[in-house]
């Protein structure tokens, strides 16, 4: 059985997800068939997937006591079967059932970078830019660069304009700058030893990037790349590469500290997540506003209040904490967010299934 990114649509919070970030989940996911009667997964289970049903009815049992029953393509089966960790339900194929598992951490990081990206780069940038900064967003590159950074990034870029036959950088040079390519192509080459001949590696566009590896390392260039048409490069020095590389100063919080502070009325719970993961399970108390409408809704927050920002794991929080301390509140981060926080203070669609 083959699943599309069509299909993908259909749950949450996959049908927040940008085209290329949903294609790179949809290629990486795991489908799995499950016969009647066995286990999809235990409660207690403490395997980090977002597990999907697609075909199929679950039974999901507490304490071996059966308490609800999921059928695929209902509004119950939109969101991941029971994905608080550790599982709070054991989920048993009612019937031959396909499912799909989706690594956590992936999804979370798409689900961080799609949600602090999009709102960020239409606030600095015109629309005839947006179509190369999603795709440079979703590069590996940029993937290692905290997401709390991502403004940093776009206000410190470097546009430079080329023509065909420059020579951006040269194998065998010390590095000194990370490019995108913002407009035209390029080619990449590399010299191998007792070949006079340069061997292509690839031709670049818009969208791409070049040139970290020599910054991350410290190393030589390890390739040549020159233009092969008119265009403009945007790049940024290896200091500020470097340095954005660094995660922001954040007050990170463990939860024993978090529940004191909260429970002396010195600070309030703030969940960052999508509105149908907050539905789902969070932290009792808990005001919410999603991290994609955050600048939106900025307002609404108490400037008097001290914030203890929360997600899945630490990542979306991390951003919303770097956005709203730029503004004068006052914010810390739950360090690795829900998956510390036991069941009995949650509550949520996903905590009690009957």
């Amino acid at each position: 059985m083959k699943i599309t990114s069509k299909d993908l649509l259909n749950y949450q919070p996959l049908d927040t997800l940008n085209p290329e970030n949903l294609r790179e989940i949809c290629d990486k996911l795991l489908i799995v068939e499950i016969n009647k009667g066995d286990n999809i997964f235990i409660q207690g289970d403490k395997k980090a997937d977002h597990i999907f049903l697609h075909d199929g009815a679950v039974e999901l049992l507490e304490n071996g006591k059966v308490v609800k029953t999921l059928e695929s393509g209902t509004e119950d089966t939109k969101t991941a079967l029971a994905h608080i960790i550790p599982r709070n339900f054991t989920a048993v194929a009612k019937t031959n059932v396909v499912a799909f598992m989706i690594d956590s951490d992936l999804l979370d990081m798409m689900l961080t970078w799609d949600q602090t990206g999009s709102f960020q780069v239409e606030e600095l940038h015109t629309d005839e830019d947006s179509d190369w900064m999603s795709r440079i967003l979703n590069t590996e590159a940029f993937r290692r660069i905290p997401p709390a950074n991502i403004q940093s990034i776009f206000t410190s870029l470097e546009d430079i304009e080329v023509n065909p036959g420059d020579a951006i950088i040269k194998q065998g040079e010390p590095g000194d700058y990370f490019y995108i390519v913002k407009s035209g192509r390029c080619m990449v080459t590399r010299k191998m030893p007792g070949q006079d001949k340069d061997i292509k590696l690839a031709e670049l566009e818009a969208g791409t990037s070049f040139g970290e590896e020599a910054l991350i390392s410290d190393a030589e260039r390890n390739a040549t790349v020159v233009m092969l048409s008119k265009g403009t490069l945007s790049r940024l020095s290896k200091e500020q590469f470097l340095t954005l590389l660094n995660e922001p100063m954040l007050d990170m919080i463990d939860l024993d500290t978090a529940k004191e502070t909260v429970g002396n009325g010195d600070a309030e719970w703030l969940d960052v997540r999508l509105p149908n993961e907050y539905q789902s399970a969070h932290i009792k108390g808990a005001t919410h506003l999603p991290l994609i409408f955050l600048r939106m809704k900025i307002d609404t927050l108490d400037k008097n209040k001290n914030y203890i920002l929360y997600c899945d794991t630490g990542r979306r929080s991390s951003s919303a904490s770097y956005i709203l301390n730029e503004r004068g509140f006052n914010t810390s981060v739950l360090k690795d967010g829900l998956k510390t926080v036991d069941h009995s203070e949650l509550e949520g669609k996903d905590i009690a299934a009957g």
